[in-house]
């Protein structure tokens, strides 16, 4: 995947970095996997981009750097615009530029505007374009015109004056086109007074405009009608694959493609063929990625997104929510309770919402409130609650009132309420309290109070801090292995370094090394 590192944050940064005088000391200290100091070097304000990339900003100089943070390539007066791997652009004055991640300049400052994609550039002078064409390593015009943009496929999407539609890049650049749109990432759609069509990533069709009406489902999958024909087709690098045609009605009703034969509902489509055939059908609602089958005998069913009954078809239930641990949401006359696969009922309907179980337990609204229930609907943690989530690893987040905590299975609370509470990625707990954050271990343990300015883990035991400007390194015990005293600090990665930047010519160490000197010389002469 093409890595973009965006225009706004790489601004903030150079921006901020941009508000220090010019004359000030700027010190980077450069540790090891393990926090150990290997030396000190002074290099303005080094970012790091992608995996091996490391660039140095210094006044209005812009350097390369080599893993060993040493300067290889230049650009004087210049300033870093945006990273786009492979490709960096950057600015000089009011023109653009743009370099290799390997330090080779490949366009010049000297055009109004940049496009980047993974094999070429697209850049712009007035109203004429260009195209740097990595592999051939050259740069050639491709025409003037209103506007232009990079396709999600790697070609150009040109627009004329007139509000025709070019493909400069084919193998026909003078072909005019209705419209061209790029919604899946390997093909254009485009249509021309004969039809819509399918456009590869060598501009070639590989579907003649000939189809009256065809919409994107998803992925690189349409949906086609051609004179009474219906059409599922998925587009191919080199051909378009009819997965599916019928001159039965296809149409796409409340997010649902359906099937009907003879005017009644037949079969529920997937965007390559058939997830169900059946009869009886009398209506079908889209949960989530899952399908409430209706029948004309009022029984429902639960499919799944393989076209499996997750729910045999049931006269039980009215409506099935997607569930987890052989237990399914009901809603059962005016109330909700539980069935299982069967659709037999397994909990009585006697509450007003209900959600997944999850490890054992599932979040059950009476009234206003919410609590949690075992398997066997008995009450494991009251209802005292105003909005409960699923459980995982033996903790939830639940709220009272405008405040988010989090709970064990028993209804305990772990650490104090908090403004928002969220789940990472990795599973741990960003703790969000009066505009400070902390953190949390996936088990609910505290590793901090909300008490910084930002607070981000970024591997294991090694937790980024901030706090009124500064920035620090904290293990998940609250021990800090690099203090609250650096204006940066950069996690290298591909070089497993650790880089931390201070305004001064000394080091965290040396300084608390002078600090304690002098108080014992303050000690010494009485002073």
């Amino acid at each position: 995947m093409q890595k973009n590192y965006p225009i706004g944050i790489l601004f903030f940064a150079l921006l901020w970095s941009a508000v220090l005088p010019k004359t000030q000391a700027q010190t980077w200290e450069v540790f090891d996997s393990n926090f150990n100091l290997e030396k000190k070097i002074a290099s303005g304000n080094i970012f790091l981009l992608g995996n091996s990339l490391r660039i140095n900003v210094w006044e209005d100089d812009l350097s390369f750097l080599d893993p060993e943070y040493n300067s290889f390539a230049r650009i004087d007066s210049a300033r870093l615009y945006q990273y786009m791997e492979p490709w960096i652009v950057i600015k000089n004055g009011k023109n653009y530029g743009a370099f290799h991640e390997y330090g080779e300049q490949v366009l010049e400052s000297t055009y109004d505007e940049i496009t980047t994609f993974y094999t070429h550039l697209l850049a712009r002078k007035g109203t004429d374009y260009f195209v740097y064409d990595r592999g051939q390593r050259t740069t050639r015009a491709i025409g003037s015109f209103a506007e232009a943009r990079i396709a999600r496929n790697g070609q150009v999407i040109a627009r004329h004056s007139d509000g025709s539609f070019a493909l400069p890049l084919s193998q026909e650049p003078d072909r005019r086109f209705v419209s061209l749109t790029d919604p899946a990432p390997d093909v254009i759609l485009a249509q021309e007074a004969s039809g819509y069509g399918l456009i590869n990533r060598e501009g070639s069709y590989i579907l003649e405009p000939i189809i009256d009406e065809m919409s994107h489902l998803e992925e690189n999958h349409f949906f086609a009608k051609n004179d009474r024909e219906y059409l599922l087709i998925n587009a191919l690098s080199t051909d378009a694959d009819i997965r599916y045609n019928s001159f039965h009605q296809i149409s796409i009703e409340k997010g649902v493609l359906v099937e009907y034969i003879h005017g009644k509902l037949r079969r529920i489509m997937k965007k390559d063929g058939i997830l169900l055939d059946i009869v009886g059908m009398d209506s079908v609602r889209k949960i989530d990625d899952y399908y409430n089958v209706h029948f004309r005998d009022a029984s429902t069913g639960l499919l799944n997104p393989e076209g499996k009954w997750e729910v045999r078809p049931t006269a039980a239930a009215s409506q099935l929510l997607p569930g987890n641990e052989g237990l399914y949401g009901a809603r059962m006359g005016g109330s909700y309770g539980y069935v299982d696969a069967t659709g037999n009922t397994a909990i009585k309907a006697q509450y007003d919402r209900v959600l997944p179980f999850s490890e054992g337990l599932a979040a059950v609204q009476v009234g206003s409130k919410w609590g949690y229930i075992d398997a066997a609907n008995e009450l494991s943690v009251p209802y005292d609650f105003d909005a409960a989530g699923p459980f995982s690893q033996g903790v939830a987040i639940v709220r009272e009132g405008e405040q988010r905590q989090l709970i064990g299975r028993n209804g305990e609370k772990l650490g104090e309420a908090c403004d928002r509470i969220s789940r990472t990625q990795d599973g741990y707990y960003l703790l969000e309290k009066n505009g400070l954050f902390g953190l949390a271990k996936p088990n609910g343990h505290l590793i901090c109070s909300p008490q910084f300015d930002e607070i981000r883990r970024e591997g294991p035991n090694q937790i980024l801090v901030r706090k009124e400007g500064s920035y620090g390194i904290m293990q998940e015990n609250g021990d800090f292995v690099l203090p609250l005293y650096y204006s940066r600090i950069l996690f290298d990665e591909e070089n497993q370094k650790i880089l931390a930047k201070s305004e001064a010519n000394e080091t965290a160490l040396e300084k608390e090394t002078a600090g304690k000197k002098a108080k014992k010389k303050r000690k010494t002469t009485g002073a």
